[in-house]
C-alpha cells in the first residue's frame, strides 16, 4: 500500500495539469449554428455541432447563407456571419481575476462581437484583426466586416 501512495501521487499529478493545461486552451462554445460551419483544429476541418468547444487557435468557418453564434468563457458574443473565416489566435481567461487575452483575426466575412469581462477588464489584451487594420477594442459592441476576400 505504502509504495501506490507515491505512484497514485504523481498519476493525480499528471491527470490534474492535463487537465488545467485543457482548460487553458478552451475559449468557448458553440451555441447557435444556421447552415454549415466547420471548426479547423490542427491542420484538420471537421463539422460542428451545438454544444462543441472551441479552442485557441480554432479557425471557424461559415459556408453560404451560414452563421454561427459562439460564446466565450469570459461571457464575450461572437457571431460570424455567411462566408466568414474567424481565428482565434489566442484566448486566456482567468475567471478569478478576468485578466487575459484575446487575439483575433477576420480573414473574410462578417463578425459581431458583444464584449464580456475581459474587455471590461483588461480592453489594452483585446484585438481583432482583418487582412488591412487591427483593431484595438475599448468598446463593448461592434461589427467588423471584411468585403475583400482576404486570404485563407
Amino acid at each position: 500500500m505504502n509504495k501506490l501512495l507515491p505512484v497514485l501521487g504523481v498519476s493525480l499529478a499528471l491527470t490534474w495539469v492535463t487537465g488545467q493545461a485543457n482548460a487553458a486552451a478552451e475559449a468557448g462554445t458553440i451555441k447557435v449554428i444556421r447552415g454549415s460551419v466547420s471548426i479547423e483544429r490542427a491542420g484538420k476541418r471537421a463539422p460542428v455541432t451545438v454544444g462543441d468547444r472551441v479552442m485557441s487557435n480554432d479557425r471557424v468557418i461559415t459556408g453560404a447563407e451560414s452563421a454561427v453564434g459562439i460564446t466565450l468563457r469570459d461571457n464575450t458574443r461572437l457571431t460570424a456571419g455567411p462566408d466568414s473565416v474567424l481565428s482565434l489566435d489566442k484566448y486566456s481567461f482567468d475567471s478569478t481575476t478576468h485578466a487575459g487575452e484575446l487575439d483575433a483575426s477576420v480573414k473574410k466575412g462578417t463578425l459581431s462581437v458583444v464584449s464580456g469581462k475581459l474587455i471590461a477588464s483588461t480592453p489594452e489584451k483585446v484585438n481583432f484583426r482583418t487582412p488591412t487594420a487591427t483593431l484595438g477594442v475599448r468598446g463593448t459592441d461592434f461589427v467588423i466586416e471584411v468585403t475583400d476576400r482576404g486570404t485563407d
